[in-house]
């Protein structure tokens, strides 16, 4: 996925609340949206270059998009919409192997009280696809998630609830920074979402993590890493 946007650098100073963050941009302080309702504490410190797109339509309450965080001089891309448009992507161009050949890919499809992201369809089956995407890493291993949600844990309810409907349902963590070791249900900070990972497993819901590469212009999914649950 190539961005169209236009690109502006800048230094983080702080985030006031979870939509919003102020940026030092060659010596000005902004207000930038954050498309991000997660913690990134160990993301967003003082300091710390971070990539922004501006949009100066009158229509936004910020001009300003914050887009990727540098840690380490690696960029994590921390726009929690891409990753849905990242695996329609990787899906449709053949790169998720375990997702190959479906001939229809529908987006957002309602399901029970839920709706999944994606719904791929062929040969007479049916393949829910609830996609999650990921920013924390340690120690070069990525987890999900950074604060507790019980809207993860839901969605993951409503994939074993398809399962046991007859249709096939998978659970893809989309790993938002480069050269991931490998992924890991956050189990410190939700416990729970961790218990049910495994539960979904148990009961036949397939569970992918899929890394990216990511430059200033372009990210695309490129690997499968490992699991460990």
């Amino acid at each position: 996925m190539i961005f169209n946007y236009d690109i502006r650098f800048g230094s983080f100073i702080k985030r006031p609340n979870r939509f919003i963050a102020h940026i030092d941009l060659d010596g000005q302080e902004i207000i930038s949206h954050v498309p991000n309702t997660g913690r990134m504490h160990e993301l967003l410190i003082p300091g710390t270059c971070v990539l922004l797109s501006y949009h100066p339509s009158e229509k936004r309450k910020t001009k300003y998009e914050l887009r990727m965080v540098k840690k380490n001089d690696k960029w994590f891309s921390i726009d929690s919409q891409l990753p849905n448009a990242l695996a329609y992507e990787a899906i449709s161009k053949g790169v998720i192997e375990e997702l190959k050949g479906y001939t229809e890919i529908k987006r957002e499809v309602k399901y029970q009280n839920s709706r999944f992201d994606l719904q791929l369809s062929g040969d007479n089956q049916l393949c829910f696809v609830e996609v999650k995407g990921v920013t924390l890493e340690k120690e070069g291993w990525s987890y999900f998630p950074d604060a507790p949600t019980e809207r993860g844990r839901k969605h993951i309810d409503e994939l074993i609830h398809a399962v046991r409907s007859g249709y096939r349902a998978v659970l893809l963590f989309i790993v938002q920074f480069e050269q991931a070791k490998g992924f890991s249900p956050n189990k410190v900070t939700d416990p729970a979402f961790a218990a049910k990972l495994k539960e979904a497993i148990e009961a036949g819901v397939e569970v992918l993590s899929y890394g990216c590469m990511i430059t200033p212009e372009e990210i695309k999914v490129v690997d499968k890493i490992p699991i460990i649950v």
